[in-house]
C-alpha cells in the first residue's frame, strides 16, 4: 500500500495546487496533505485553510498546523513543546519538522512526496533517511505551465486571478464590508456606489423591504426573522462578490429597531448582532434629514447613531465613521479597504 504525501502553504489554495493533489490521488492508496506556514498569511487561517481541504478532499488524511495546534499536541502528549519552522529557514530544518510530524503526529510514514519544485528530491531523500526506508519523489509539472498561478501572485491580486480559486475557496474569500447608522445617514447610496466603485454586488436592507410589504405593521417575532434573513442573503450574494461583499445593514441595526419599537432584544438575535465583517464602517448624522414619510426624525437618527457606537465600543469593535458628501464617504472607505481613491 503506497502512501503519498503533498506539503504546502495553500495560502490561498489554488487550482495549480489541486492539480497536484489531483495527480497525487491518482498514484498512491492513501494520501497525506500537510499544510503550515509561518508566519500567517492574510485571510488564510489555518481554520480556512481547513476548512478548504476538508471540503475538496475529504477522503485524504489532512492535518493544517500552527504552533498553537503543536502546543495542544504536545499538552496532551506530556511532550516537550515543538514549533513550526520559520518560512525562510534552512530546508533541513523543514525536512525533520515533516518527518517528526508523519511520525510523531500522524504515526505513518510515506512511500512517496509529489512536488512542483526543485527540492523535491533532496526532501525525499531527507524524509527516506528518518523513515528507514526509500521515499520517491514524483514531480508533477515543475514549470508550471498547465496551470500557470502561485500563492503569491493571487496574494497580490485576488480579483484578477479568481479563474484560478474553486467555488469554496473564492467565496470564503469574500471580504463583507458593512455600512450601518441611523435614518437618512446615506447608507444605501454608499452602498450602492461602492459597489459599482468595485464592480461587485451589494445586499440590499431586508427589513425595509419587509415593513414596505406589510405596510409598516411588523411583530416582535419579525426582527429575529429579518436578522435571519439578512445573513442567509449575505451567505447567498458571496457565490456573485468579486473580492468584496457590501452589506447595507447589519443585524446589530435589526437589534436597535427591536429595542427602539418593542422595548426588548431576542437571545437569539442579540448573538446574531455580535457578527463580525471585515471592515465595518458607520455613517455619520451630517447629512440633512429627508422625510420620506418611513422615518422619524433627525433626533431619533441621532439616538441610532449612538446606540451604535455605545454597543460597538463596549463590545470592542473596530470601525471606522465616514462622514462628509457621498463622494467623501467613497474615499475614506477606499482608503480604509486599501484601495485607490474612486474616480
Amino acid at each position: 500500500m503506497k502512501t503519498g504525501l503533498v506539503v504546502g502553504k495553500f495560502c490561498p489554495l489554488h487550482k495549480g495546487h489541486e492539480a497536484l493533489i489531483a495527480f497525487a490521488q491518482a498514484r498512491c492508496d492513501r494520501l497525506v496533505i500537510l499544510s503550515y506556514t509561518k508566519p500567517e498569511f492574510a485571510d488564510c487561517p489555518p481554520e480556512r485553510r481547513a476548512a478548504w481541504l476538508a471540503a475538496l478532499y475529504p477522503e485524504a488524511t489532512r492535518l493544517v498546523l500552527d504552533d498553537a495546534a503543536l502546543a495542544v499536541f504536545a499538552m496532551k502528549k506530556g511532550a516537550p513543546p515543538c514549533t513550526l519552522p520559520h518560512n525562510d529557514a534552512p530546508a533541513e530544518d523543514h525536512r525533520a519538522f515533516v518527518a517528526w510530524v508523519c511520525q510523531t503526529m500522524l504515526g505513518l510514514t510515506v512511500q512517496r512526496v509529489f512536488t512542483s519544485e526543485d527540492y523535491g528530491d533532496g526532501f525525499a531523500d531527507a524524509l527516506a533517511r528518518d523513515f528507514g526506508h526509500p521515499v520517491e519523489h514524483v514531480a508533477f509539472d515543475p514549470a508550471r505551465s498547465g496551470v500557470p498561478v502561485s500563492g503569491t501572485l493571487l496574494r497580490g491580486d485576488r480579483v484578477s486571478h479568481r479563474a484560478f480559486l474553486s467555488e469554496p475557496v473564492r467565496r470564503s474569500l469574500v471580504r463583507r464590508v458593512a455600512l450601518i447608522g441611523g435614518e437618512s445617514t446615506g447608507k444605501t447610496m454608499l452602498a450602492a456606489a461602492l459597489a459599482a466603485d468595485l464592480g461587485t454586488c451589494w445586499v440590499p436592507e431586508y427589513g425595509r423591504e419587509l415593513w414596505e410589504q406589510r405596510s409598516g405593521e411588523l411583530r416582535y417575532e419579525d426582527m429575529l426573522a429579518i436578522a435571519h434573513e439578512q445573513v442567509a442573503r449575505e451567505d447567498r450574494a458571496r457565490a456573485d462578490a468579486e473580492g468584496w461583499l457590501i452589506c447595507d445593514t447589519t443585524p446589530l441595526v435589526t437589534a436597535f429597531y427591536s429595542e427602539a419599537l418593542f422595548g426588548g432584544i431576542d437571545t437569539a438575535l442579540e448573538a446574531l448582532a455580535a457578527r463580525r465583517y471585515d471592515h465595518l464602517f458607520l455613517c455619520a448624522a451630517d447629512f440633512p434629514f429627508v422625510q420620506d414619510g418611513t422615518r422619524r426624525d433627525a433626533a431619533f437618527r441621532q439616538r441610532q447613531n449612538d446606540w451604535y457606537r455605545g454597543r460597538l465600543d463596549r463590545a470592542g469593535v473596530s470601525y471606522t465613521v465616514v462622514s462628509g458628501s457621498v463622494a467623501d464617504r467613497r474615499t475614506h472607505v477606499h482608503s480604509q479597504l486599501g484601495l485607490a481613491h474612486p474616480a
